[in-house]
């Protein structure tokens, strides 16, 4: 009979085997036969359940993973001419993954040696563990360059999209990747510069027709002015960055911090744990923890880094691609808390009372393991019954604790009275292509609202902290809105039949009753639209202002410092608070927070505008193919020049312009925001429902004409001073609109 190898004979073996793992690899190489094969399957089991080795089909490997960016050495081509790499970095006990590198046509020739930042994804196979894409070769940041291709006798030119750049760039016949004349490429430089001195490049994306999907965001990004190549020397020192150990820190790594997410999420800044109180004056009560990546300990102040991610203020996001704040090394690897990886983080405490009130909390620096990325659908449905593989094992100890504290929170909120608005969120789902496949309403789950709660708790314990500790900061700021928006609401309310009470201190709570009225009835989306523009926008400062949408006295972001610096300027005004390190808030930056703060802002600001002109183009695209079909919606807005109206299939935005709107004259009223037609009487005032008919769109700027077929389920009249006209569509809101005290108002005569 065969000898069976011990447990430490196995995993040496395929340790130093890893693409020979299948058991009959295992049972060969061991000399292993017949019935003997059975004794050691029950090893290899045993194995298995011990958590020394997992199994893959029908081989085994050590059971941690690999963060989804890792840093790859690559180990050569084998006799396929396959290649394969290994990870720089390694933390697991048994075996080292097995990683193929899957080349593009485009990628730049990679040999044995060459250190790699790469995206993984873990697959079944007997001889490999993962298959890698290439990001960028470590110490390389060749420039890129977006432009129109133009098609020469040898290789051609291209011409940059970007407004600033006035320079084209030469593109040798061998390197134009096959792109056609008057497509729109993305390229590389590729050596030095030729003659006339116009930098060489290669081309490495055709993203074909300039007008077409999978070019709208790179557009916006250029019109905008988006940084999105980063210098040499942030990228040398991102690369530089090495994973952080317990030097400093506490142990969390064996607190069962997970992290919720979208399904497509790339990063995971944010992981959460909760469980009772067991302190017996505190019955009913919570303890929650949030832990946030520590990029503060990466991120240096003064440094390349630092300079760059002020100079963007925050990534920005698009349906098919991000343009981070931080590299990739950071941003999708050292400070992305993923799944069976140690990784530093910032964690916050919370004990809170069986009501939801927060009693204390305390911070801490630490170093963590999240033993699992779990996205909102799934935790949703385990939480109503229907657990998976990777839900089931955490719903008792983990998912169900964390839903009695987000319960207790709810309670506090009702008390808070935060502005409660109903306004659906739009996602747009891109094919391979870049086409537009669906757009839908995203739904909001408990999940969400979990997560939600618990960063908003976490961030008023860093700005309450802060506070107590006298640590100047950037705080979150959102200020009432202001009298002339508020006077609107109040006639739009009016209008509806529906009032805001006048004369008293405005708090949230009376906007929520004003909602609350509305819910339900033909008005309720008008409603939350016009609160929703009677909002200032919120900004980013150094003074204790508080922010009136959340009905909090302080307010700060601590919880995404991945992607906004106004939460890296947060982790390190904590890190001085705590006398954590050298790496806090310095004393130039305090001088600067309010002009940090102005800047960030407007980089919101500037990150917003391009994400709605993107969706706005993937909206038209997708909406191109229908032109003449009608559509049900609302109006959203009324300008001297037409109005807006809001599709209710996919929440685009379309212009009913003022000769779309029938044969008459129109007086525009701006105090008011209506319409009202000079022959017919109609009345045209925002919320009203309409029937229009899609007579124009445009992918390239994002425009949709529409054409008016009718309004609050009546056709619109089409003559003039006809008496079908005079009996047409008339709201009773028209006289309501008008202000109390007789105050004549300024009436506009507009043509169409």
């Amino acid at each position: 009979m065969s000898k069976i190898p011990t447990k430490s004979e196995i995993l040496d073996w395929i340790s130093a085997h890893p693409t020979q793992a299948a058991k009959r690899d295992i049972a060969k190489a061991f000399g292993i036969k017949g019935a003997a094969r059975i004794d050691l399957k029950r090893v290899l089991k045993e194995l298995e359940a011990e958590g020394h080795l997992e199994k893959r089909k029908r081989s085994y490997r050590d059971p941690d993973r690999l963060p989804p960016v890792s840093v790859l050495v690559v180990t050569g081509p084998d006799s396929d001419g396959d290649l394969f790499a290994k990870p720089m970095e390694w933390e697991g006990k048994g075996v080292e993954p097995v990683v193929l590198v899957i080349p593009r046509a485009s990628d730049p020739a990679l040999g044995e040696g060459d250190r790699i930042l790469a995206r993984l994804t873990e697959v079944r196979d007997e001889n490999h563990h993962y298959e890698a894409r290439l990001i960028r070769r470590i110490g390389t940041n060749p420039r890129r360059v977006i432009g129109i291709f133009r098609k020469k006798a040898e290789g051609g030119r291209i011409l940059p999209i970007d407004k600033g750049s006035d320079k084209e760039w030469v593109v040798g016949s061998d390197a134009t990747y096959g792109a056609k004349d008057g497509e729109l490429v993305e390229a590389e430089q590729a050596g030095p510069k030729g003659r006339m001195g116009l930098p060489r490049a290669r081309i490495v994306e055709r993203l074909g027709d300039p007008s077409a999907p999978k070019a709208v965001s790179l557009i916006a990004i250029h019109e905008h002015g988006i940084p999105d190549a980063f210098p040499d020397d942030v990228i040398a020192e991102a690369d530089a960055a090495k994973p952080l150990g317990l030097k400093g820190r506490e142990d969390l790594r064996d607190m069962p911090l997970i992290t919720i997410d979208p399904s497509d999420a790339r990063d995971h800044d944010d992981a959460c744990y909760a469980h009772a109180d067991e302190d017996p004056k505190n019955e009913g009560g919570h303890v929650i923890w949030v832990a946030i990546a520590d990029v503060a300990a990466y991120v240096k102040p003064g440094s390349a880094l630092d300079r760059e991610a002020r100079k963007r203020g925050n990534s920005t996001y698009f349906p098919d691609r991000v343009v981070p704040m931080l590299p990739d090394r950071l941003s999708g690897d050292l400070c992305s808390l993923h799944e069976g990886v140690p990784r530093a983080c910032i964690a916050v405490r919370m004990v809170l009372n069986a009501k939801g009130a927060k009693l204390s909390h305390s911070f801490h620096r630490g170093l963590m393991r999240s033993p699992a990325s779990l996205h909102y659908e799934e935790v949703q449905a385990a939480m109503d019954g229907a657990p998976n593989e990777r839900t089931e094992g955490f719903l008792e100890p983990v998912l169900k604790p964390l839903y009695a504290a987000y319960e207790a929170l709810k309670k506090a909120r009702a008390e808070r009275q935060p502005l409660e608005l109903d306004l659906p969120e739009r996602r747009i789902e891109l094919s391979e292509d870049g086409t537009v496949k669906s757009v839908n309403f995203k739904e909001r789950l408990d999940a969400h609202r979990l997560i939600e709660e618990f960063m908003v708790l976490a961030n008023v314990a860093a700005a309450e902290t802060l506070i107590a500790k006298r640590v100047p900061q950037l705080f979150r700021i959102h200020e009432e809105p202001t009298k002339e928006k508020l006077d609107s609401l109040r006639e739009t309310a009016q209008a509806a039949g529906l009032t805001l009470a006048k004369g008293q201190v405005l708090k949230t709570a009376h906007l929520n009753r004003l909602l609350n009225d509305a819910a339900g009835t033909e008005d309720a989306e008008l409603i939350n639209l016009s609160t929703l523009r009677s909002m200032t926008q919120a900004y980013y400062g150094p003074e204790h202002i508080g922010h009136f949408g959340l009905a909090l006295a302080s307010y700060a972001h601590f919880t995404s410092p991945i992607r906004r610096y106004s939460d890296l300027i947060v982790h390190r005004a904590l890190i001085t608070a705590h006398g954590w390190g050298k790496d806090g808030l310095q004393p130039e930056d305090i001088d600067r927070l309010e002009q940090i703060g102005a800047h960030i802002s407007d980089t919101e600001r500037r990150s917003m505008m391009a994400e709605r002109d993107t969706t706005d183009r993937y909206l038209a695209s997708y909406l191109s193919e229908r032109v003449g079909n009608s559509f049900t919606g609302r109006i959203s807005g009324i300008a001297r020049f037409g109005v807006f109206v809001k599709l209710d299939e996919t929440g685009a935005d379309g212009l009913l312009p003022m000769r779309a709107l029938g044969n008459e004259y129109f007086h525009y009223d701006g105090d008011s925001q209506t319409l009202m037609g000079a022959d017919t009487g109609m009345v045209i005032s925002i919320g009203q429902r309409v029937t229009v008919k899609l007579t124009e769109a445009v992918p390239v700027t994002g425009g949709l004409s529409l054409e008016l077929l009718e309004i609050d389920n009546q056709k619109v009249v089409q003559g003039r001073g006809s008496p079908a006209g005079r009996s047409g569509p008339r709201r009773k809101s028209h006289k309501a609109n008008r202000k109390k005290g007789g105050a004549k108002r300024k009436v506009s005569r507009v043509r169409r």
